[in-house]
């Protein structure tokens, strides 16, 4: 069992409900749990691999509520991408840890200016912008489950509906929080008890999981699309 002050735990289960949460109905609201979570490890490096198995049981919950809503022909392009920034991202785990937190708010932030840019009409031609997408996400998913934001950024610009956004982010997800798990078990952050800890946190992210199919019923499209925004600056702030 991890020696974890009561403080700890509570932070943690709060992200891990947080996470639940993100994964079905509130998507941007996950980003507030990477600050939370570097606060119960301690070290931004082995919150990832903390957060990894988390992630991929808030994962296969939406998966499997979702499945009849995704749509991942808005997906393929941005694999070989993806790939490529997760390649980067490996090798830039062993850069300085303050270092990777500033790169990553760098590329949320950049996306997110891309975003309400191209919202505005400013730039029509943006959302064919995948391949910065799939880098920046492959990156900042790997080096600190940060690739939320910019996924959010990409799929608001593919015009899906509110169920369409939550399922094919789901999958993508799904398939990109497996693919890391080697990576992490390469660097050597994986431990008996961050797996205590993440299977304690299951039930939580369970109980966030349907909490945000509450959610995701009875927010407007507008107000979804511009709370993922707010949710996504003030990310930003802890990751600084």
């Amino acid at each position: 069992m991890p020696e974890l002050a009561f403080w700890v735990w509570m932070l943690g289960a709060l992200s891990a409900f947080t996470l639940g949460a993100a994964k079905t109905g509130m998507p941007g609201g996950g980003t507030l749990a990477i600050p939370m979570m570097v606060l119960v490890v301690g070290n931004a490096r082995y919150a990832a691999a903390w957060t990894s198995p988390i992630l991929s049981t808030g994962d296969i919950f939406a998966v499997l509520y979702w499945r009849r809503h995704a749509d991942a022909r808005k997906l393929l392009s941005l694999i070989p991408w993806v790939v490529l920034g997760g390649v980067g991202g490996g090798f830039a785990l062993s850069l300085d840890e303050h270092l990777l937190r500033r790169i990553v708010a760098g590329i949320v932030g950049s996306m997110l200016v891309l975003f309400v840019l191209q919202r505005r009409g400013w730039f029509n031609q943006l959302s064919r912008g995948a391949w910065l997408y799939g880098v920046a996400a492959g990156f900042a998913s790997v080096v600190a489950n940060a690739a939320g934001p910019i996924m959010n950024m990409y799929l608001l610009t593919r015009q899906l509906s509110k169920e369409q956004f939550v399922a094919t982010g789901a999958w993508f997800f799904f398939v990109v929080n497996l693919a890391k798990v080697p990576l992490y078990l390469w660097y050597g952050l994986f431990s008996v008890q961050s797996l205590i800890f993440d299977a304690l946190m299951a039930p939580i992210v369970i109980v966030g999981g349907f909490a945000g199919l509450w959610l995701i019923h009875r927010v407007p499209r507008r107000v979804f699309e511009w709370l993922v925004v707010v949710l996504t600056l003030v990310s930003l702030y802890f990751l600084f």
